[in-house]
């Protein structure tokens, strides 16, 4: 295909009237974040938590993370929320559930790469100037680690930004214009998704500005590293963390072939 180019500048035009010869001063700029979510249906999320977790426990459990997400999230300055559901018709119970004004659009068809991509072009089309999309299996995901990130696109210090899971994924991305090359030719679901992320983004010479690390939780490991940390409210995770006191028990068993932590 011949040589490689970065992806097309996104154009921020100046909003209302100016004088000619005079630069205009459109309204501060806000980014936009999306919240990757799917409908808390037993048998169909955190599904690797069972056992020990029943799966009618796990769809509760993840309730609690998307209502510990969405609360962090809506305390950010500077950043609109959208939640981006799968399935389509659940779109009622994140109505209900997200914060007011949040925006809903359903997550399209395809593997997450795609799923990704068009989400990312879905808050473009809306005229933000950043789009940032994280996930929702990280509920005490620290506020100022997405802040960091929208910042950083905003400022134009980065072309793109990423949040490193200890796992080898991402809990975040975010772009300053769409790049669908950036989530083309990745092994999603493995532990290579964070290092063919970067080498995507040289390749279309985009600058990324890492974010601390964080984990989420995808498996009984996880859980109980997560249940390990305190989290007293307002803390992000509180109300999952209360959940595994209340209604698991604490600490959770040793799995067999787990390695000590």
């Amino acid at each position: 295909m011949g040589q490689n180019k970065p992806c097309a500048k996104f154009m921020t035009p100046c909003s209302g009237k100016s004088n000619p010869g005079q630069s205009c001063s459109p309204t501060p700029a806000r980014a936009l974040l999306l919240i990757f979510a799917k409908e808390p249906v037993p048998g169909q999320v955190k599904t690797r938590l069972s056992p020990p977790l029943s799966p009618a426990q796990a769809a509760e459990l993840y309730r609690c993370f998307l209502a510990d997400v969405m609360e962090e999230m809506a305390r950010l300055s500077g950043v609109d929320l959208a939640v981006a559901h799968d399935p389509a018709p659940a779109r009622d119970f994140f109505a209900a559930l997200a914060p007011p004004g949040t925006r809903l659009v359903p997550q399209a068809r395809g593997n997450l790469g795609r799923r990704l991509k068009e989400a990312v072009d879905w808050g473009f089309s809306l005229g933000y100037p950043a789009v940032l999309v994280r996930n929702s299996d990280s509920p005490d995901l620290p506020g100022e680690f997405v802040r960091e990130g929208a910042e950083a696109l905003l400022a134009g210090r980065a072309d793109a930004v990423l949040g490193p899971c200890p796992d080898g994924g991402y809990y975040l991305v975010g772009l300053r214009q769409p790049c669908p090359e950036l989530f083309q030719q990745v092994a999603w679901s493995t532990p290579a998704v964070l290092q063919q992320t970067l080498e995507r983004a040289g390749e279309v010479g985009l600058q990324v500005h890492l974010l601390p690390p964080w984990p989420d939780i995808d498996d009984l490991a996880g859980l109980r590293r997560f249940a390990r940390r305190p989290h007293s409210p307002p803390a992000a995770g509180w109300r999952s963390h209360a959940w595994l006191d209340e209604h698991f028990f604490s600490p959770l068993p040793e799995s067999a072939g787990t390695a000590p932590e």
